[in-house]
């Protein structure tokens, strides 16, 4: 495994990790190229037990000693991926944290190749558990929610269409590496809500809108108790759930609030509705 110390910022072979907008790292054209940036040796070391293959490092010199290990292991899977040697590049701890953040990213990351993306179809296949997530424009509200899908027992995420990326660096670190590890699809278009609420509903699921409307059930409500198979839908941060989307579903349920609250984030009202609804 190549080390390559590097003293400059300018350095074309850092535009991966400081000049490629997220845009062009997931490269639509062609998707077999696209590229994801892990953040923090815990993301990368999820990333990997995933088989997710490393195309490089950006190590702060600081780490690099403490890193031999995970370096080598990252090797392996580039190897067994049919890959080339994977080249880490090492910046003085100066640089490394004028370029990517020291106390967010801890002086690693990784360039890795991004996944090829699942149907719907393959990630609800014997899954009990879903979450149906419509339109989150916030990547962190996105990585919070795999982070709670993954401690509390969903078996799969599905995207709409215009959903935020669960690849992009910052979900993908919010997440702490799950959503390498919940299997995911993003609907394709046309098929959103209308197609994928009755692909769920043929194999056994029950579409249950997170939404406060007339006729909502409480989160707690005895019709809710027992097991099933249940799909849990979530609306975007500022308006919520499309009309066409909370009339596909079977029928919303609400998180009783105090105080006047009528809503939380939809990183905390998807944990809670989680642990309620998918423990059972």
């Amino acid at each position: 495994m190549p080390v390559i110390k590097l003293n400059s910022l300018d350095d074309p072979r850092l535009d991966v990790y400081a000049r490629l907008t997220e845009h062009q790292l997931r490269n639509k054209l062609d998707p077999s190229r696209g590229v994801l940036i892990a953040e923090s040796r815990l993301v990368v070391e999820v990333a990997l037990s995933q088989g997710i293959v490393p195309l490089s490092f950006l190590v702060d010199e600081c780490h690099l000693e403490h890193c031999a290990e995970l370096l080598a292991r990252a090797q392996d899977v580039a190897k067994a991926a049919g890959e080339g040697e994977v080249p880490v590049f090492v910046l003085p701890h100066e640089l490394a944290e004028r370029l990517t953040g020291y106390k967010v990213t801890r002086g690693f990351l990784c360039a890795m190749r991004r996944p090829a993306e699942k149907t719907v179809a393959e990630v609800v296949d014997g899954a009990r558990h879903v979450a149906l997530v419509e339109d989150l424009v916030d990547v962190t509200n996105v990585g919070a929610l795999f982070r709670s899908a993954a401690a509390l027992g969903a078996d799969a995420v599905v995207l709409s269409p215009r959903c935020a990326d669960p690849l992009c660096r910052r979900s993908a670190r919010v997440s702490m590496g799950t959503v390498f590890q919940v299997p995911w699809a993003r609907a394709g278009e046309g098929e959103w809500p209308n197609g994928v609420f009755s692909q769920l509903r043929e194999a056994g699921f029950e579409v249950l809108a997170m939404a406060l409307v007339d006729g909502a059930v409480p989160i707690d409500d005895p019709s809710l108790a027992g097991p099933g198979k249940r799909a849990l839908l979530f609306g975007s941060e500022g308006w919520g759930l499309s009309d066409e989307a909370l009339g596909a579903a079977d029928r919303s349920v609400i998180i009783p609030m105090s105080h006047g609250v009528d809503s939380l984030n939809v990183a905390a009202s998807s944990a809670v509705a989680f642990w309620q609804l998918f423990r059972q």
